[in-house]
């Protein structure tokens, strides 16, 4: 029942104490490491729904990412001025996914498990991933998460199997439409196209 709460005043932060609350957190947060643990998540109601829980083998990291497109150094020579642009390039993959890589190589013995946004500036993104420890007897044991100690879930993150890499491959799709997604968009528009693969 508190969650329900908890989620309201995270659902419209500029109408509740939340907002003058994450004023003050983030004046600390962009003092700290760009990757840090957290003894307890930031959102408790977001982090459980996503599968966290209070035990031994799961950790929480806040994780804080610029923001914006990629940063481009002009070349000095050798292009036509339609090639010599460093503005408007997009990376392929979103801040949450950054945010979980590099969650994940500060932490190379820790699956990801799912993340979530807590806080953004002019500049940067913070995100808290949740790391699950896939060797400890507790994850193993666990009903809900002893599945990521299987070895085809070994460095999920890196092969755009959490749910933010799934957003970006094109695969979040269910129902109609969602044949031409799967396997992947670039297979979808190929087979729909006619084209032997």
């Amino acid at each position: 029942m508190a969650y329900k709460y908890i989620a309201k005043e995270w659902a419209k932060p500029e109408e509740s104490f939340v907002d003058e609350l994450m004023r003050q957190r983030l004046i600390q947060w962009r003092k700290q490491p760009s990757t840090l643990r957290i003894e307890n998540p930031t959102r408790l109601d977001r982090a459980r729904k996503l599968g966290y829980k209070a035990k031994q083998g799961v950790v929480v990291a806040r994780t804080k990412v610029r923001r914006g497109g990629l940063r481009k150094v002009r070349p000095r020579s050798g292009r036509r001025p339609k090639r010599m642009g460093v503005a408007k390039f997009k990376p392929a993959k979103s801040i949450r996914l950054i945010a979980e890589e590099r969650t994940a190589k500060k932490f190379p013995n820790l699956e990801v498990l799912n993340s979530y946004w807590v806080g953004e500036d002019g500049r940067h993104k913070w995100f808290e991933v949740i790391l699950v420890d896939p060797n400890a007897p507790t994850i193993k044991t666990d009903k809900d998460l002893k599945w990521i100690a299987e070895k085809q879930h070994t460095n999920r993150v890196f092969r755009s199997l959490t749910s933010a890499g799934k957003n970006i491959r094109g695969l979040h799709h269910k129902g109609l439409g969602s044949e031409k997604v799967r396997p992947s968009r670039r297979r979808g528009a190929r087979k729909h196209n006619g084209e032997k693969w």
